[in-house]
């Protein structure tokens, strides 16, 4: 590091071969875009070689992370700006989290559940309906029952014979990331 603060760029230059891929991908998660996910990437690297002068020696490779993390957050807000911007600026995003890490929370927690989605259109019938309601709907035993228009003790029944199902049927490693 004391090198590349010294002005030495083919040290620098190994540090980018070292960490690019790791940077590209903290990008990509955020944004899930090539293209932006390799911009916010090259930001992070521009802004690691400004920061080197604050650096402190302490964890280089979470030092880097964050800045990426951050430049990739700073990315999908100007995209979110530029969208709001095309649709003429009448729709504005709402309920923005207050934190990035609430940000990158959301985003894992809506793969998560697209994927769960996918799985649960493969369920019988029968289970489909009350694990939609419960898992992705979040309603409550009491919400369920008043929709189907039946007690509460049978949404609890139906829910434990489909959660018995997917134990049966469903092997972890297939749909866990």
């Amino acid at each position: 590091m004391e090198q590349i603060r010294q002005g030495d760029t083919s040290k620098f230059r190994l540090l980018i071969d070292k960490y690019s891929q790791h940077v590209y991908h903290v990008a990509y998660s955020v944004l899930r875009n090539d293209q932006e996910a390799q911009d916010a990437a090259q930001e992070a690297f521009i802004q690691m070689y400004k920061s080197l002068p604050d650096y402190r020696s302490e964890g280089f490779k979470t030092w880097l992370t964050r800045i990426a993390f951050h430049k990739a957050i700073d990315a999908k807000r100007r995209l979110g700006r530029r969208s709001s911007e095309d649709l003429g600026g009448e729709e504005r995003i709402i309920n923005l989290p207050g934190s990035e890490e609430d940000i990158l929370a959301r985003l894992v927690r809506e793969e998560r559940k697209e994927t769960l989605r996918e799985r649960i259109n493969q369920l019988p019938a029968q289970h489909r309906d009350i694990i939609t309601a419960y898992y992705l709907s979040e309603k409550n035993y009491e919400q369920i029952a008043h929709d189907a228009q039946v007690a509460v003790k049978t949404v609890e029944s139906r829910l434990y014979r489909a959660r018995q199902w997917i134990r049966i049927h469903w092997k972890e490693d297939e749909w866990r990331e």
